[in-house]
């Protein structure tokens, strides 16, 4: 028997249950990993809430480390005791304990500690595609970056910055701000008091930013048009603030030409080697010590709910954990 945090409809964070089950032996192709850490994103509260589509009831969670468990047949390179780690794959990884697809499971290495893996997967290989395959960066040039002082911020900022990228980022306090800053953010913009397209055209001389990199979506999308540099692109990765309304696709040719793309991390990673070179990546950008991870706060299990409610909040600064 083992525990897991489940929805039956979706809602406010109340709808989060805890529930046993029981797990079965892995079928071919699968093996049983016991969490050890699991990580928390903003894109389980979307689902919680309905603002995507998802059967229920459902598991959450698409993240976390653990040590496998039990192998079945047929599976080659994972073996019981092996330290492993995972971003994508089947929602569920709200668990003590789950069958997993060996296919979608990485091995740890030594160096990487359980809770730095399940900080770090899913928000890592986003930095991973966003700066090296939906639009990579290129070094010297000025990019903007929405919620620069959140998990994926404080990410984005120290790989862009490996790479000679600027990054202004938008931030929601001065306290934010200098976080950002401390991560490798050259430029921080305070959205509550500043305007951010205003602002951004002030750092650039006039003439706009080639890319931007926008996870918040309704309360940022206008501006980050209007950011945005002749023939520019928005990489709309995220909705934190709610999905952005109806696009009369003419406001592309009125603000430059530019372009809009709604990327997500499983088509970026859907081949097993795509997988293996965004963690090679990732990886070694955390052992060169280039990625350092700020776990902002750690829940236990039970209380996901909890941590649900300080995302929403916009409290948090870094990664949040749960812990069975």
């Amino acid at each position: 028997m083992t525990h897991c945090m489940r929805i039956h409809e979706t809602g406010g964070p109340e709808v989060l249950r805890w529930e046993a089950v029981t797990l079965p032996s892995p079928a071919p192709g699968e093996v049983r990993v016991r969490h050890t850490a699991i990580g928390v994103n903003f894109i389980e509260t979307y689902l919680r809430r309905g603002l995507y589509s998802m059967p229920v009831p459902s598991g959450l969670g698409s993240e976390a480390a653990g040590v496998v468990e039990e192998v079945g047949q047929s599976v080659e390179g994972l073996a019981v005791g092996d330290r492993v780690a995972y971003a994508t794959g089947p929602v569920g990884a709200y668990c003590e304990a789950r069958i997993m697809p060996a296919s979608v499971l990485l091995k740890l290495p030594p160096e990487i500690d359980d809770n730095t893996a399940a900080a770090i997967m899913l928000k890592g290989l986003t930095c991973w595609y966003l700066l090296r395959r939906t639009r990579p960066a290129q070094a010297g040039e000025t990019i903007l970056l929405h919620a620069a002082a959140g998990g994926v911020g404080l990410l984005f900022c120290q790989w862009a910055r490996s790479m000679d990228v600027t990054v202004i980022g938008t931030v929601g306090s001065d306290e934010k701000a200098e976080l950002a800053r401390q991560h490798g953010c050259a430029y921080t913009i305070n959205y509550r008091r500043e305007n951010v397209a205003a602002r951004v055209r002030e750092i650039t001389d006039g003439a706009g930013v080639p890319v931007v990199y926008d996870s918040v979506g309704k309360d940022t999308f206008n501006a980050s048009l209007d950011c945005l540099a002749t023939r520019g692109l928005l990489v709309l990765f995220g909705m934190s603030s709610g999905p952005v309304p109806p696009l009369d696709l003419r406001h592309l040719a009125e603000k430059g030409s530019l372009y809009l793309t709604r990327p997500t991390l499983r088509h970026y990673v859907a081949r097993r080697e795509d997988l293996e070179e965004g963690a090679r990546e990732l990886f070694s950008k955390i052992m060169e010590g280039v990625l350092h991870t700020r776990i902002d706060r750690t829940y236990p299990l039970r209380e996901a709910g909890e941590a649900h409610r300080a995302l929403e909040s916009r409290a948090t600064a870094g990664q949040v954990l749960l812990i069975p």
